[in-house]
């Protein structure tokens, strides 16, 4: 209703995906800008269509459809885990299997309709699998059993040679095209060459594919987090006794949030292993967990908006920080300006330049730039869960009230 955007008069305009005018015409733009970037006709960042930016946004939608996934194994049902790596390892072996070339390694040569599924689906079985041992520990417990998983696939992915290609040594993955069964693809997105009469670089087709993918799985994100299903699952997150005395079955949800979460890994770690083209089985490891885990608290656990800033920021941000340390070691180098001082204190340059992170890993002392983003996650999960424990999506929300009240104060 104009001028009552909070007025709703039905429960479907209530529980709508977009339920006020200016959200939906926000998400319109979003898309078309979206589908503009690697036309490079947006001024101003028209950068962001060179391959290299591609690539980066490219990954920022794969991570977003993984960190979907452990949104809603976290934050909406609750459940604390560390093994989203190694769910995403098994989604791109599977893929590997069913999707690579015969050769050395194990495939079948299968088109990416068998085989993108079937990475999610083995996933999620071995989630369901997995669930009954976890259902029964919560908390730091559960934390723990789900570290197990990681440490365990690394093992495995390691000494599982004729699958994975053994350790630090890796195997190629299936390639991003689409063909009805083996043979000669369709459409590929590994090569340049026209679209609807548009010339566009093989990461370009890269990035509207992932993109696309990406606008399903939140799509679908959304559709859980307002069904039945979903309301169970915040209802074990707020109170997991009082939800079972209501007659929600706590191991079967629990279980469903495992599969349902396993599944998005699994095509999350297939889509990323085909993308990049060649992983080694240590890729698959902790820190990949962490970087998950930093998504969503630091875009915001329990939303969907806050899990794609999130992905956004964290998949940005090493790019960012390694721009700025090359920016003021080159400002450092030049001598000149209160800003060299500043650099100089912050930027290791040489053997006997001490600061806190350096531009020449094993020579100049102090952290290498990836160390540096490492403590940097570390550090924003700290300040996120103490300062604002909603995330990006928390300070949207205080900056949106104020506008919405302003003038007034109350």
């Amino acid at each position: 209703m104009r001028g009552r955007p909070m007025l709703y008069t039905r429960y479907e305009s209530d529980q709508a995906l977009m339920n006020t005018g200016t959200k939906k015409t926000v998400l319109a733009l979003f898309l078309v800008f979206l589908t503009l970037v690697p036309l490079g006709v947006i001024p101003g960042i028209d950068f962001l269509a060179q391959n290299e930016w591609l690539r980066l946004l490219s990954e920022v939608a794969i991570f977003a459809v993984a960190a979907l996934g452990l949104n809603v194994l976290t934050g909406l049902a609750g459940q604390v885990s560390l093994g989203h790596a190694f769910f995403m390892g098994v989604g791109a072996y599977t893929a590997a299997w069913l999707g690579a070339d015969p050769g050395p390694f194990y495939g079948l040569g299968l088109p990416i309709w068998i085989w993108l599924p079937a990475a999610g689906i083995v996933a999620a079985l071995i989630g369901v699998a997995i669930g009954p041992t976890a259902v029964r520990v919560r908390g730091l417990y559960l934390a723990f059993v789900t570290l197990g998983l990681v440490f365990v696939g690394e093992y495995l992915f390691r000494n599982w040679t004729s699958l994975t290609g053994g350790a630090q040594t890796g195997r190629t993955f299936p390639p991003l095209e689409f063909s009805l069964w083996k043979g000669d693809p369709i459409v590929s997105f590994n090569t340049d060459g026209p679209w609807f009469g548009i010339e566009l670089t093989a990461d370009a087709k890269a990035y509207y594919l992932l993109l696309a993918f990406a606008v399903v799985f939140v799509i679908l994100s959304k559709n859980i987090q307002r069904t039945r299903v979903g309301r169970a699952f915040q209802s074990i997150r707020d109170r997991d006794v009082a939800a079972e005395i209501m007659g929600v079955n706590e191991a079967r949800y629990k279980l469903t949030a495992f599969g349902i979460s396993s599944f998005y890994a699994g095509i999350a770690g297939a889509l990323f292993a085909s993308f990049v083209g060649r992983m080694i089985p240590e890729q698959w490891n902790l820190f990949l967990s962490v970087e998950i885990i930093a998504i969503i608290l630091i875009g915001g656990a329990g939303v969907v908006t806050g899990t794609i800033l999130g992905s956004i920021f964290v998949i940005i941000l090493p790019r960012i920080v390694e721009d700025l340390t090359h920016g003021l070691a080159g400002v450092v180098q030049e001598g000149s300006g209160p800003l060299a001082w500043i650099g100089d204190l912050f930027i290791s340059t040489g053997l006997n330049d001490f600061g806190f992170v350096n531009t020449q890993a094993g020579v100049a002392p102090g952290l290498s730039i990836p160390q540096f983003n490492a403590v940097l996650y570390g550090l924003l999960i700290i300040l996120f869960l103490i300062f604002e424990p909603l995330g990006l999506y928390g300070i949207w929300l205080r900056i949106r009230n104020y506008w919405k009240g302003w003038p007034f104060t109350y």
